[in-house]
């Protein structure tokens, strides 16, 4: 099935049946927290009462964000690490639009170094975040400490922490506040509900060797490095350029090769696909590289957009046409792979 290449990525919120939590094998105690009341759920558990599904901006958003900050405290976190971040993509299926920045202005400078999967925030920023994916503005990201506490996001004002401890006292505050904390076996967001990450490749020192020997023989390649989802910076590698690339790469990014680009811009343009979704990455003449992409509704834009263009290619809008030359994810400094990027 082709699916669109970019979008939010995060599963549609509903109560699950399993034992778990967060991805880890210890057992937590995890919660629903929201401001919809179980006595207003249908039998098959949607619920079909008066509360709509946007964040107030307001006191209601406020009441989650206390009832976050109380599960973590009487959990005795301070900060959390962030985990699979992502940024708006093509596709939004949020209930607000997303906005500049993404929610994360403030948060992270303007190039988002920071935001990566594996970074540690204290827990103000974490609250900020949490805002942010309540708010629909864009960003995305699953919040945790291993083995003792997390928080995700969900769709239409659903939250779910989970903690070591049963923190009856977060419990009644998050009551007392308004909302309802109710007790299920797994967040619908656990990671374990992912898509199977076997084939993730790391990029350890037989991926650089195989990569040195690609860029030997074919003079130049294009590194996509992208470093959180929905979201990459490009590279063009020359054999000499390597080692300072590398020395640049956010830390866990996917790292994804392509041909190098083609310096006949007409011709490339001629090969946009016929239903005009896709992807175009091009260089400027300042040989800054950059992407975009495009459909039937900005492709008439094109000719003024990519007038400073010298060389570029295209690459499909749906992900099963994408085929890279080699992938990789790259590995934490101790050589461990953590990040759990798809293949």
């Amino acid at each position: 099935m082709n699916v669109p290449m970019a979008g939010t990525g995060s599963p549609a919120s509903s109560p699950q049946a399993h034992a778990s939590g967060g991805g880890a094998d210890k057992v937590l105690h995890v919660y629903r927290i929201t401001k919809y009341d179980p006595a207003d759920r249908d039998e098959q558990g949607s619920y079909v009462g008066p509360e709509d599904v946007y964040s107030d901006h307001g006191p209601v958003e406020a009441a989650y964000l206390a009832a976050v900050a109380a599960f973590a405290e009487e959990t005795g976190i301070t900060h959390l690490a962030i985990r699979e971040p992502e940024v708006t993509g093509y596709v939004s299926f949020g209930a607000e639009p997303p906005i500049d920045g993404h929610g994360l202005a403030g948060l992270f400078p303007p190039d988002l170094t920071g935001y990566h999967d594996g970074a540690l925030v204290p827990m103000a920023v974490a609250l900020e975040l949490v805002r942010a994916m309540l708010r629909d503005n864009g960003a995305w990201c699953r919040l945790h400490v291993e083995d003792r506490f997390f928080v995700h996001v969900g769709y239409d004002q659903y939250v779910y922490v989970g903690s070591a401890l049963p923190c009856p006292h977060a419990v009644a505050l998050t009551h007392h506040r308004g909302l309802f904390a109710e007790p299920i076996n797994q967040s619908p967001y656990d990671p374990q509900l992912d898509e199977d990450d076997v084939g993730r490749r790391p990029a350890d020192a037989a991926f650089w060797a195989e990569l040195d020997a690609l860029i030997i023989e074919r003079g130049a390649v294009v590194l996509e490095e992208r470093y959180v989802s929905n979201a990459s910076r490009w590279h063009r590698i020359t054999p000499d350029e390597v080692t300072a690339i590398r020395a640049r790469l956010a830390p866990r990014v996917r790292l994804l090769v392509w041909p190098d680009l083609s310096t006949d811009v007409e011709a490339a343009l001629a090969g946009l696909p016929d239903d005009g979704f896709a992807e175009i990455v091009w260089q400027n003449s300042q040989g800054h590289i950059t992407s975009l992409t495009v459909d039937e509704s900005n492709s008439p834009a094109l000719p003024a957009i990519l007038a400073a263009a010298r060389a570029m290619m295209i690459l499909s809008g749906w992900a099963d046409e994408r085929e890279p030359l080699m992938t990789a994810v790259l590995p934490d400094p101790d050589g461990v792979l953590r990040a759990r990027w798809t293949p």
